[in-house]
């Protein structure tokens, strides 16, 4: 069998290139090996393969990419909603029977946004889940806003701006999520600073919980055995890390193991 590719060498079963006696056929090089080739002794070069710039591939590329983006749906259309049948054109799926009169009585935030100066940049908004489920004040303060002016009312788009969850301000803009869903309110303006106020909660931390029932035999029969007094319930530092307490109890195992509980 032989080969035409440079640096690679042919066996050859001939009688005239054998070796020895024993047969043993032996490589012929056909060409000069790679690091003798024309590039230099290393011959790295000849191993490089060169990229060979097509512009109009390249076109072709940017111009597919445009077209997908082109093509996907605005949110105008994926989050359109039929009020009639509560069902969304674009999925052909029926919102659930328990938002059907938050739909109907409130609105989505942009909904509420194009109808302020400004799209309302600078504003409170804040949602009516948040008034529900949390005493401590839960809003949004807006910074940026670009509207999907393709909307039939301008009810669609994406904003930012500063969170303040649980009276817990953040420092960083962030993309205000959920903005299509029928649960948003804006805070009117002189309301503000008094729904900004509220009494912080002191909530109080437990540090310290029994052991599991088994674990806790487990050591109150080993300091009986080793004659300790059980002066104190056995229990959990919960500040300590939670590696901590892994090695602690497996370290608490391979000690207790066989003995009598």
């Amino acid at each position: 069998m032989a080969t035409d590719r440079p640096g690679v060498c042919r066996r050859e079963l001939g009688g005239d290139v054998r070796d020895g006696a024993v047969g043993r056929p032996r490589l012929v090089p056909l060409q000069p090996a790679l690091n003798q080739s024309r590039f230099g002794d290393t011959g790295v070069a000849a191993m490089v393969r060169y990229k060979v710039y097509r512009p109009i591939a390249e076109m072709a590329k940017k111009i597919r990419k445009a077209r997908a983006l082109l093509n996907q749906p605005r949110d105008s259309e994926r989050y359109a909603l039929d009020y009639e049948s509560m069902t969304r054109p674009f999925t052909g799926k029926r919102l659930p029977a328990l938002a059907w009169e938050d739909v109907r009585n409130e609105k989505r935030l942009f909904t509420l946004l194009c109808r302020l100066k400004n799209f309302g940049i600078g504003r409170m908004v804040t949602r009516k889940s948040w008034l529900w489920e949390h005493e401590e004040p839960c809003y949004w303060v807006i910074t940026r806003v670009e509207v999907d002016y393709m909307a039939e009312e301008m009810d669609h788009g994406k904003a930012w701006g500063y969170l303040t969850f649980r009276g817990q301000p953040e420092n960083e803009v962030r993309q205000i999520e959920k903005v299509m869903y029928h649960d948003w309110r804006v805070v009117p303006k002189h309301e503000e600073e008094e729904f900004k106020k509220f009494t912080p909660v002191v909530t109080e931390t437990i540090r310290y919980v029994p052991y599991p029932p088994l674990l806790r035999a487990m050591i109150l029969a080993q300091k009986q055995k080793e004659g300790q007094q059980i002066t104190e319930e056995p229990m959990i530092d919960l500040e300590r890390p939670y590696f901590y307490r892994i090695k602690q109890i497996e370290r608490a195992k391979k000690k207790f193991e066989g003995t009598a509980v």
